[in-house]
């Protein structure tokens, strides 16, 4: 984007506010002879309170001196104390180097009172240009990152063709990539209006209709069939392909979705790390999780070994344990192992697990099994494969099937598609009041 079309702070914060209405906090203050490089604001995002604040390229390029600090500082102090959203704006080339150390103590303050608010109120951050440095730590410690296209994110600088809104997406920095700060805009202002103003709101409930859809091959098109029509806006669908995340609403009610796509692939580590990563968010802010498992489990190749796997798949575990929102699963189709443990486990405090009538729910998968339950009436036969797929078969509607594991009361009920969403709407109108005492302790040691 060429210099001539770059937004100011103030044209960045009146697309953002409704109307383009906001009250500027601290707007004297300059840095020297300067203006201090970013502007703090209030106002009014879709009716919701919220703070923010813009970094102002017409200033130093939005460099950080220790007025600009002690801006943002105030701004986040008063979100902290009030309980309202803050949204940062962010383009910025780092540090001014005319005041760089009390710059470097400024970071250290900003970065501090991030931390502090993480998990009380949300925070979204909009890369528009430049964020770099310390700044980019900052910004993606906020709950969301939505960064525009040509906009760039890191610490230091990449040397690579690649566009750096890209590999965000791609590495699970970025929730959401837009085209241009106006569509960014509006992606910050829905996730504004789905998310509680803090951690002890109640979740925004919205007029709704029912879903026009019903298709349930795939994760994106079962929320769609399943959560009210036009409600879901897909997070990180760049990152974790084999998993599937959202918000969305459910009978006007925010919710969270997990969901696995259905493919031959497994769960791998960047899936994990998403799911984890939605569960937390959602947990922070009480927003209800819904499930949506349809896969055969954790990857166990050398590949997914190499790249710490298991450790993201503890987060997973970690992640649903440690949540006491509202946790509500479906099991669509295949759930093996750990996988049906982790995600839509009871023993993994799951409130209500639900499996569709034509679901498979197995410790190990059902050839697996076959191998090791049924390998004398193997022996001898003429074509192995045919007859070990046909074993296979009989054990997943005589062992695993939905109803021999509601038997067992591994689940609550066995359902059919068509009653997936009536059924979810009735939990969580029985769930609402859900309290959950936990054991006094700092936090969970996660594997991170």
């Amino acid at each position: 984007m060429s210099a001539q079309t770059v937004l100011s702070a103030r044209e960045r914060l009146s697309m953002l506010f409704d109307e383009g209405a906001f009250t500027e906090v601290a707007s004297s203050v300059k840095s020297g002879d300067d203006l201090s490089g970013v502007v703090t604001a209030f106002g009014y995002v879709n009716e919701n309170p919220v703070y923010a604040f813009a970094q102002d390229p017409e200033s130093k390029k939005g460099a950080l001196n220790a007025m600009q600090a002690k801006k943002l500082v105030k701004i986040y102090d008063l979100a902290l104390k009030t309980g309202v959203p803050i949204v940062g704006i962010y383009d910025s080339y780092g540090a001014d180097v005319s005041d760089a150390t009390n710059a470097l103590e400024g970071y250290g303050e900003w970065l501090n009172k991030a931390s502090m608010l993480s998990g009380v109120v949300p925070q979204i951050s909009l890369i528009a240009g430049v964020c770099a440095s310390t700044a980019a730590m900052i910004a993606v410690s906020a709950d969301f990152v939505v960064m525009a296209k040509d906009a760039e994110l890191f610490i230091t600088p990449n040397s690579e063709d690649k566009e750096l809104s890209a590999t965000a997406l791609e590495n699970g920095t970025a929730a959401i990539v837009c085209d241009d700060f106006a569509s960014c805009a509006d992606a910050v202002r829905g996730l504004v209006s789905r998310l509680p103003q803090n951690n002890i709101s109640e979740v925004p409930i919205f007029e709704f209709a029912a879903p026009s859809a019903a298709d349930y091959s795939e994760a994106d098109k079962c929320a769609n069939s399943i959560f009210d029509e036009g409600s879901v806006l897909e997070l990180y669908s760049g990152f974790g392909r084999s998993a599937y995340t959202a918000l969305a609403t459910l009978n006007g009610a925010t919710v969270g979705v997990v969901a696995t796509n259905k493919s031959e692939k497994k769960l791998n580590a960047d899936d994990a790390s998403k799911i984890a990563r939605m569960v937390r968010t959602c947990d922070a802010f009480s927003i209800p999780v819904f499930t949506l498992v349809d896969t055969k489990g954790f990857a166990s190749c050398e590949k997914a070994q190499k790249s710490g796997a298991v450790k993201q798949l503890a987060k997973v575990a970690g992640a649903y344990a440690e949540a006491t929102t509202i946790k509500i699963a479906v099991i669509l189709g295949k759930a093996y192992g750990s996988a049906f443990i982790a995600l839509a486990g009871k023993g993994a405090n799951a409130d209500l697990v639900y499996a569709v009538d034509s679901a498979v729910i197995s410790s190990i998968e059902p050839l697996t099994a076959v191998e090791f339950l049924q390998h004398d009436k193997l022996k001898g036969v003429d074509d192995v494969a045919k007859a070990r797929e046909a074993l296979a078969l009989e054990y997943e509607q005589n062992e695993a099937s939905a109803q021999k594991t509601a038997e067992k009361m591994a689940i609550d009920d066995v359902i059919f598609k068509e009653e997936i969403r009536s059924s979810l709407i009735s939990a969580l109108e029985m769930m609402v009041g859900k309290r959950v005492s936990t054991l006094s302790k700092k936090h969970s040691n996660s594997p991170f």
